[in-house]
């Protein structure tokens, strides 16, 4: 007489000898952790690449800003920026011939831990316009 369920082979049974499927999960999960890893750190570089992008449109509006009203734009555009950010910052200003001066800040896109590497061949642009201010 057999001591397993009717219907199941001996090793699905659990009963003596049995192994079954133990184990399986956790190895699973070991061999699918280094993709999961991989795409956590990818959605991390996004998002600095995207927060990259906000800076250096906002640092563009103070420099043009800065640049319309005759202060110094270099400043006016590192002024908001995070210390990771500065380093790698350069803006231009054009004043063109009509009434709105515009401005173009360059910006690195830091390697996953902001202030510690760049990526090297990944630079973000932005540009900005705001009409000139004259005196009355």
């Amino acid at each position: 007489m057999s001591s397993h369920a009717p219907g199941l082979p001996r090793w699905a049974a659990g009963g003596p000898g049995a192994h079954g499927d133990r184990g399986q999960i956790s190895v699973e999960m070991l061999g699918i952790t280094p993709l999961i890893l991989v795409v956590l750190l990818l959605v991390w570089q996004f998002v600095l690449v995207g927060y990259t992008y906000t800076l250096a449109g906002n640092a563009a509006d103070e420099a043009a800003r800065a640049a319309a009203v005759g202060a110094d734009p270099q400043a006016a555009a590192r002024a908001d920026l995070p210390q990771a950010w500065t380093d790698g910052a350069a803006a231009s200003v054009s004043s063109g011939t009509g009434d709105v001066v515009t401005a173009r800040v360059s910006l690195r896109v830091p390697m996953l831990l902001p202030g510690f590497l760049d990526v090297p061949f990944l630079t973000v642009d932005g540009d900005a316009g705001a009409a000139r201010e004259r005196p009355r």
